[in-house]
């Protein structure tokens, strides 16, 4: 469709009208402009570039490098080593005398420290693996106090090697070493091969002697696999493998019954439960009993033996 208004001639010496309608190449900048990924870079791209090539190039230089760890290093040493982070004493809480010397001498050579380079993951195995010692808690208290926390182990046992006596806790981890048996009276004595593994049973054997406490002496480990029950004037109970505490428990009952340990026996051989055994004490012991001759004490135990058979079958 043609206009209707006529078109215009250009007439020469008139000035021509500008083109309002974008160059090429100015339509394709107009176009980069709203294009996301350049602006984009133009945006976070471009200042990244500004700030990291220059401080790539200033750090690419050793000499810069070591003096920026230096400085950092004596900063962060300074913020460490002020008065206020300082570990500088010791306190033991829940141990005996000796145990906490024991303890602080262990402790003490690390301090003073700062709380920031203290191990006290590591400190606390130093600690833990003193014998005496079950769980220790280590925690900075305010004013530059590491506070120990000591659960100490309880003797329950005496175990006797060559070297002396030892005491043991209820598990058979060594407490500490024992000079003088007279300063721990109420601790029964245990020895043998493999006794200290198998102090949980030695300390159910001594509970079921219970009623025997007064004569008990220790206990003897025979084979890695049972026990002996030592009791005074050289009279021992010989028990089995497996259930020894019922083993004593019937020798008990069987002492109660027919007066066992008042006689001259000398070994209760409780090995076969079907079948007691008795054996008579040495002849020096048989010889000095009040209560018949020496020739006399075999008829004696044979009579007690066929009376321990009786009460001992159900």
């Amino acid at each position: 469709m043609r206009s209707l208004i006529a078109l215009r001639r250009h007439r020469p010496g008139r000035p021509s009208r500008r083109d309002p309608a974008p160059s090429r190449l100015a339509f394709r900048m107009q176009r980069l402009w709203l294009t996301p990924g350049f602006w984009r870079l133009l945006r976070v791209g471009l200042p990244l570039c500004l700030i990291v090539l220059p401080v790539t190039a200033y750090l690419a230089d050793d000499g810069r490098r070591a003096a920026i760890g230096a400085a950092a290093g004596d900063l962060r040493r300074q913020i460490q080593e002020r008065p206020e982070f300082m570990v500088t004493a010791v306190a033991v809480e829940g141990a005996s005398a000796p145990v906490g010397r024991a303890v602080r001498a262990l402790v003490e050579p690390a301090l003073p420290a700062s709380s920031f380079t203290l191990d006290l993951a590591a400190l606390r195995a130093t600690v833990a693996a003193v014998d005496a010692v079950a769980t220790a808690d280590l925690r900075i208290r305010p004013g530059g106090i590491l506070q120990i926390e000591i659960t100490e182990r309880r003797p329950a046992i005496l175990l006797r090697r060559a070297a002396g006596l030892e005491m043991l806790d209820a598990t058979g981890h060594r407490v500490a070493t024992l000079l003088d048996r007279a300063a721990r009276p109420d601790l029964a004595v245990i020895a043998g091969a493999g006794a200290r593994d198998a102090v949980p049973e030695a300390l159910a054997v001594l509970a079921a002697a219970a009623p025997l406490a007064g004569r008990v002496r220790g206990l003897v480990r025979r084979g890695e696999r049972r026990w002996d029950l030592v009791l005074d004037r050289g009279q021992r109970i010989l028990l089995p493998a497996e259930a020894p505490e019922a083993a004593v428990a019937r020798v008990i009952v069987l002492d109660a019954a027919a007066d066992l340990f008042g006689r001259t026996v000398g070994d209760v051989d409780m090995r076969n439960g079907q079948r007691p055994t008795l054996r008579p004490l040495p002849a020096p012991s048989v010889a000095a009993d009040p209560a018949g001759g020496e020739a006399g004490a075999p008829d004696n135990l044979q009579s007690l033996s066929a009376t321990v058979v009786k009460v001992s079958q159900p």
